[in-house]
C-alpha cells in the first residue's frame, strides 16, 4: 500500500476483515458474524446483581462451554446456596450490603472465573431485563402451554447461557377475581399460575406477568381497578371496544383500585416482574404499584407501557425500573430508526435500576398472533440490537423461540455485545456525531472503556468515520469489533469502516495504556 494515505489503509484494513467474515456489503447479506462459543467454560451476564434484603433469590450463573460443567463460588452469602451441577443460586440475604463473589466455572477444557457483586439494598434490576414477552409473538392469544414452551426453548436454544431470563406473560390470561386476595385470578388458559411460575423457575428462568390500573386492558379483560367496590368488571361491549381506549370508561381508572390485592397474590404465585400498561403514563397510579409489590415481600421489576410522557419522566423514573419511552414498535426499519434514534433527550434518567425503554426486539419469528420471519433484513437487525445494547434498554424478545434460526441464535447470544448492555456503569448511549446518514452514538464503560456504533441510516454503502475529538478521547486506541469479537487494530485520531445501508459498526474501544 505504498503512497496510500493512512486513513485509506486503515478503511482498506476494515473492508477486508469485514469481507472475510461475511459481510456481504452489496446484497445485504452479513450472514453469522458471531463466532461460536468455545468448550473451554465461560461464564456470561452481568457482573452486578440487586436485591432486596430477605426476598426470594434465584440467579442462573450463565456459562458456555461444553457439558457437564462443575460451578463453584468463593464469598457468597451464607444465605445463599449454589448449586454445583446448574449454576443456580437461591436463598434469602438477610442484611444489606454488597458481596463480592468469586464465581467459577470448570469443566474438561478448563476452569473459567469471574467477579459478580450482590448488591443488598433498596435497587433492583441494577442491569436491564433480559428475557421474552408473549404480545409481540401471540398477541391475547397466549396460554399457558406456549409460554412454558417458550421457557424450555429459552433453555434448550442455549439463551438462557447467555443471560436471558425473564418469560413473560402479556395481556389475555386475566380471568376473575377472587381467591384469597380477592385478585384477577388466571382465565381457561391459564388453570394454574403458580404450578407455572414453578415450572419455569426449576429450570433456573424467571416470570412476568401483565396488567394495567384501567378497568379495562387493552385487549379487553379486567383491569387493576373497577367502577364498583367489589371491584366487578363486565367486558367491554362491540361498541366500545370500536370507539377504542381513548373514549373514556371501560379503559380509564376506576373509583376503587386493587393494586395492593393484585401484587400480593402475583407474590404467592412467584412473578418476578410486571408489565403495567396504560396511557398516559402517570405518576400516582406508578407509585401505588411500586409501593404495593415492595410490600408484597417479594423483588418484582415494575415496567411502565406504554409512551411514557416525557414531562412525568421524573416522577416516573424514580420509582418504576423500566418506562416505555415510545409507541408500540414493528418490524420494520421506520419503526425500529424511529425509536431506536431518538432517545437522547431522556438520556439523563437512565441509571442502574431505572432504565428507558424504547420497546421490544422485532427479530425471528413475530406477529402479534400471526408470527412470521421479521421483516427487518440482516443488517437492519444488527443495528436494532446493537442500538437497544448501547442504550441500556430493557431486551426483551417478541419472537416464537421454538424457531430460532442459526441466524436468529447468532444474533441473540453475542456475550460482547449483549455485555453492552448490561455494563454495570448503566449509562445510555448518546449521539455524539450526526454528519447525512451517519450517526455515531457512543457510551461509556465500566473500566474506561468506550462503545461506539457507527450507524448508517442510508441506502448505499458508506464509509463512517468517528473522531476522538468527538469522544475527548487522545492517544491511540487499541478498536475491537464486537459483532466478530476481535481486534481490529490500534488507531489514533480516528476510526472508519465502511458501513453498508441500514447496517452499523459496532466497536470497543479500550482504555488507554499509560
Amino acid at each position: 500500500m505504498n503512497g496510500f494515505s493512512t486513513d485509506l489503509k486503515r478503511l482498506v484494513i476494515v473492508f477486508l476483515i469485514l469481507v472475510a467474515a461475511g459481510e456481504g456489503v452489496a446484497d445485504d447479506q452479513p450472514g453469522i458474524l458471531t463466532p461460536k462459543p468455545p468448550a473451554t467454560p465461560r461464564i456470561n451476564g452481568p457482573s452486578i446483581f440487586g436485591v432486596r434484603p430477605w426476598a426470594p433469590f434465584l440467579y442462573h450463573i450463565p456459562a458456555t462451554g461444553q457439558r457437564p460443567m462443575e460451578f463453584s463460588a468463593r464469598g457468597l452469602p451464607d444465605w445463599l446456596k449454589l448449586d454445583p451441577h446448574t449454576g443456580e443460586i437461591t436463598g434469602t440475604v438477610e442484611r444489606e450490603g454488597t458481596y463480592t463473589v468469586s464465581l467459577r466455572a470448570r469443566n474438561a477444557q478448563g476452569t473459567a472465573k469471574r467477579k459478580f457483586r450482590i448488591v443488598a439494598g433498596g435497587e433492583i434490576s441494577l442491569t436491564p431485563a433480559m428475557g421474552w414477552n408473549s404480545w409481540n409473538c401471540w398477541g391475547s392469544q397466549v396460554t399457558a402451554e406456549k409460554v412454558l414452551r417458550s421457557a424450555r426453548a429459552m433453555v434448550e436454544s442455549g439463551l438462557i447461557e447467555h443471560g436471558w431470563s425473564y418469560v413473560n406473560i402479556d395481556d389475555g390470561w386475566q380471568g376473575k377475581r377472587g381467591g384469597p386476595f380477592h385478585a384477577i385470578q388466571g382465565n381457561a388458559k391459564f388453570p394454574d399460575m403458580k404450578g407455572l411460575c414453578d415450572e419455569i423457575h426449576g429450570r433456573g428462568l424467571k416470570v412476568g406477568i401483565y396488567s394495567t390500573p384501567w378497568t379495562t386492558s387493552y385487549a379487553g379483560f379486567i383491569g387493576g381497578s373497577s367502577e364498583h367496590e367489589e371491584g366487578d368488571w363486565t367486558p367491554p361491549t362491540a361498541a366500545e371496544k370500536k370507539q377504542g381506549f381513548r373514549k373514556g370508561l371501560p379503559w380509564a381508572i376506576g373509583k376503587y383500585s386493587f393494586a395492593a390485592d393484585d401484587a400480593r397474590q402475583w407474590a404467592a404465585w412467584g412473578m418476578d416482574y410486571l408489565k403495567y400498561d396504560w396511557y398516559p403514563n402517570e405518576v400516582p397510579e406508578t407509585e401505588e404499584m411500586a409501593g404495593a409489590l415492595r410490600e408484597s415481600g417479594r423483588d418484582v421489576i415494575l415496567s411502565l407501557s406504554n409512551t411514557a410522557p416525557y414531562q412525568n419522566a421524573p416522577g416516573l423514573s424514580k420509582c418504576a425500573n423500566s418506562w416505555r419511552t415510545t409507541g408500540d414498535i414493528v418490524d420494520t426499519w421506520g419503526s425500529v430508526r424511529a425509536k431506536g434514534f431518538s432517545q437522547d433527550k431522556w438520556a439523563r434518567f437512565a441509571k442502574a435500576g431505572h432504565w428507558n425503554d424504547p420497546d421490544m426486539l422485532v427479530v425471528g419469528w413475530v406477529g402479534w398472533g400471526r408470527p412470521h420471519p421479521t421483516r427487518l433484513t440482516p443488517n437492519e437487525q444488527y443495528a436494532h440490537l446493537s442500538m437497544w445494547c448501547l442504550l441500556s434498554a430493557p431486551l426483551l424478545l417478541g419472537c416464537d423461540l421454538e424457531k430460532l434460526d442459526a441466524f436468529t441464535l447468532g444474533l441473540l447470544s453475542n456475550d460482547e455485545v449483549l455485555a453492552l448492555d448490561q455494563d454495570a456503569l448503566g449509562r445510555q448511549a448518546e449521539c455524539v456525531s450526526a454528519r447525512g446518514p451517519v450517526y455515531v452514538y457512543a457510551k461509556d464503560l465500566e473500566g474506561g472503556c468506550k462503545a461506539v456504533g457507527l450507524f448508517n441510516t442510508g441506502a448505499t454503502n458508506i464509509a463512517a468515520t468517528v473522531s476522538w475529538a468527538d469522544l475527548h478521547l487522545q492517544g491511540k486506541r487499541m478498536v475491537r469489533d464486537l459483532w466478530r469479537q476481535q481486534d481490529i487494530g490500534r488507531f489514533d485520531g480516528q476510526f472508519t469502516a465502511d458501513v453498508p445501508p441500514h447496517g452499523v459498526a459496532l466497536v470497543r474501544l479500550d482504555k488507554r495504556r499509560k
